[in-house]
């Protein structure tokens, strides 16, 4: 599978133009590398505006999915859609979308674990369902959203279902940087799946974001990473047939003794 991956800079508080900008981008990247499947960053329509959130959300998704959509199936592309501010009964989620090839909505996440220290609880509303496999072209698929990389419960099941890559849309400071690398390594070692990861650069008031956009493949080995300051495209094509190859290798899921774990972890 071949994917392009956009660690893009935000305009903050405007949607308009960040549509404007992602447009471009994915139709010049379909010119350059021919990509089965697209990544977006977390919030790219807005970034972290928390303040004014409410006046930026889409409503119900009812401009950017159908954005999404379109794009999808003009260029023939998978879309893992990042996440974007959702406006639903009045109140704001953290909504990743995963568009087909045929524009069909393949899945939609609501961020379960919202940020403290960036405050998001304040302004948004946790998603009540943890993530779920998806298939894109055949094969299974996970995605999270940034601060929900920190918890390996909810991303385990995912390897247990089968998936074979593991997507993260994010918007991860600069101030944890080393966190956000070796927990994405950690992530693909343990589980044995391909890890990809789409962050942004640039910065928002106090905050300032740290870019290393990531593919680490099931070994854990980083076979392409963005800088931390440059808005740029990162293009790869992964074979998940590793997936399969490293976990007959070191099989740790038929390792596993469920009956002796505590309940719950």
């Amino acid at each position: 599978m071949k994917i392009s991956i956009y660690q893009m800079e935000i305009i903050p508080g405007n949607p308009s133009e960040n549509l404007k900008k992602v447009h471009a981008w994915i139709e010049k990247e379909v010119k350059i590398s021919a990509p089965d499947l697209i990544v977006l960053p977390e919030m790219w329509t807005t970034s972290y505006t928390l303040e004014d959130i409410h006046l930026y959300a889409d409503d119900n998704g009812q401009t950017i999915v159908p954005f999404l959509k379109t794009i999808a199936k003009t260029f023939n592309i998978n879309i893992i859609g990042g996440s974007f501010a959702n406006k639903v009964d009045g109140k704001v989620y953290n909504t990743a979308v995963v568009i087909n090839r045929q524009g069909d909505t393949v899945y939609q996440y609501d961020k379960v674990h919202l940020v403290p220290m960036l405050n998001e609880p304040k302004y948004l509303v946790g998603g009540q369902k943890v993530p779920e496999v998806f298939k894109l072209d055949g094969i299974k698929m996970g995605l999270i959203i940034c601060y929900d990389l920190r918890f390996s419960e909810i991303i385990r099941p995912l390897a247990l279902e089968g998936a074979e890559v593991l997507f993260i849309v994010a918007e991860w400071p600069i101030d944890r940087l080393n966190h956000w690398k070796n927990i994405q390594i950690t992530r693909a070692i343990e589980n044995q799946m391909f890890v990809v990861s789409c962050n942004n650069v640039g910065s928002y008031q106090t905050y300032t974001f740290g870019g290393n956009s990531m593919v680490i493949n099931p070994w854990g080995n980083t076979l392409i990473q963005g800088s931390t300051t440059d808005e740029e495209s990162l293009f790869i094509s992964i074979d998940v047939e590793e997936t399969l190859e490293a976990r007959k290798e070191v099989p740790v899921f038929s390792s596993r003794v469920p009956n002796l774990y505590k309940q719950g972890l």
